[in-house]
This record gives structure tokens, C-alpha cells and sequence, in this order.
């Protein structure tokens, strides 16, 4: 599993031999059941997370219910930066979609490792670059589309994640119900099936 870990990382920028091994010494494989909980909201986060394989769903809880903001499908990294920098209690929430492997890293090892490799301070820079684009498009998508059109945008974007994530979470995201998701697949279906759904 560490070969697979570098391997998907080195997909974003090739690691040399000392990153290697000193990644090698310090990470842990952690796995995780469907549904399980990997971070509690309320908890001082001091580990970075990489999705090794399967699927994470950010959320937080308002009023008693969850609202989905985030997955992190395989390849991704998973930084909780408020926490991680300022030792405070996270806001968030993460947990398991499906039977998913993370590497955990802690926050002091990385930190290191940043000092020591270029190129590990790139691969993260761009990583974090990468989710704050996602971040900043979806709350854009929040603010000019419809809700069946934000359907379409992610169905375009993102047709896998319609086969890992249940229908509630997908509606938690677009910000609709889960009724209305249903009603918003079929119209679609309806509208497009020879071009959206081929």
C-alpha cells in the first residue's frame, strides 16, 4: 500500500529517494469502515490525511443535520488547516462513504518534510491549490445556477462520484432534498438522455 501512496503521488510531482524513505518512516495506513467517523467536529486535528482508496465526505451539522460541503475521492489530500495551525477544535466533520484507506501523516512530520523537499512543499501547495478551486467553484455554482443545473455541473465533472456516494449526501451537497434530487434526475434523464446520460 505505501508503493500504491507514492506512486499516486508521485502523479503530481516525482519525490526523490529521500522523501521516499523518510514518507516510508513516518506515515501510518489507517482503514476505515463504511459510515465510520474519522474526525469529529469539536477535536484538535493534528495529523494531514491522504485518500489512499475509496471516498471521505466533509460535513458539518446545523440544526441537527448534516450538511455535506466536500468529498475526497482517491488522490486527494485532506487538510484541516484551521485546526491544524491555530490548535483550535475543528468545525468539521469527515467520514467514511465506503471502506476507505487514508495515510495519516502527523502535522509535526510533514512540517519537516517541508522544510527538507521542494518538491513535497509543491505536491502539497498544489493539492491545497486544487480544493480551493473546487471550494471557491461550487460555492460559484451556488450563486448562479439552478438547483437542476448544479446536478448536470457535477454529473458532467464528476460521474463517479454518483457511483460511490448515496443519493442523501449528493442531495446534502446540491443543497436540495433528497425527494427533489429524485425529481431533478428524472427530469434530467428525461431532457438528455441521448447526450448527458450516453
Amino acid at each position: 500500500m505505501f508503493e500504491k501512496f507514492i506512486e499516486q503521488v508521485n502523479q503530481q510531482g516525482k519525490l526523490n529517494e529521500r522523501d521516499i524513505n523518510y514518507l516510508r518512516e513516518h506515515i501510518k495506513i489507517k482503514f476505515y469502515r463504511k459510515n465510520e467517523t474519522i474526525i469529529n467536529a469539536g477535536k484538535i486535528v493534528r495529523n494531514i490525511y491522504f485518500v489512499l482508496d475509496g471516498c471521505v465526505r466533509l460535513f458539518y451539522n446545523a440544526d441537527g443535520k448534516d450538511k455535506t460541503a466536500f468529498f475526497y475521492q482517491e488522490g486527494s489530500f485532506i487538510w484541516v488547516n484551521m485546526s491544524l495551525k491555530h490548535e483550535v477544535p475543528t468545525q468539521k466533520n469527515f467520514d467514511a462513504i465506503e471502506d476507505t484507506v487514508l495515510i495519516q501523516i502527523s502535522k509535526q512530520a510533514v512540517q519537516e518534510l517541508l522544510e527538507k523537499s521542494p518538491r513535497f512543499e509543491q505536491i502539497t501547495r498544489l493539492g491545497k491549490e486544487k480544493e480551493l478551486i473546487a471550494y471557491q467553484q461550487q460555492i460559484a455554482y451556488f450563486v448562479t445556477l439552478s438547483a437542476e443545473e448544479r446536478f448536470i455541473k457535477l454529473f458532467e465533472t464528476n460521474r463517479g462520484l454518483f457511483q460511490q456516494v448515496p443519493q442523501q449526501h449528493i442531495a446534502s451537497y446540491l443543497g436540495v432534498s433528497a425527494e427533489t434530487l429524485s425529481r431533478i434526475k428524472k427530469r434530467v434523464y428525461e431532457k438528455h438522455r441521448d447526450t448527458i446520460y450516453c
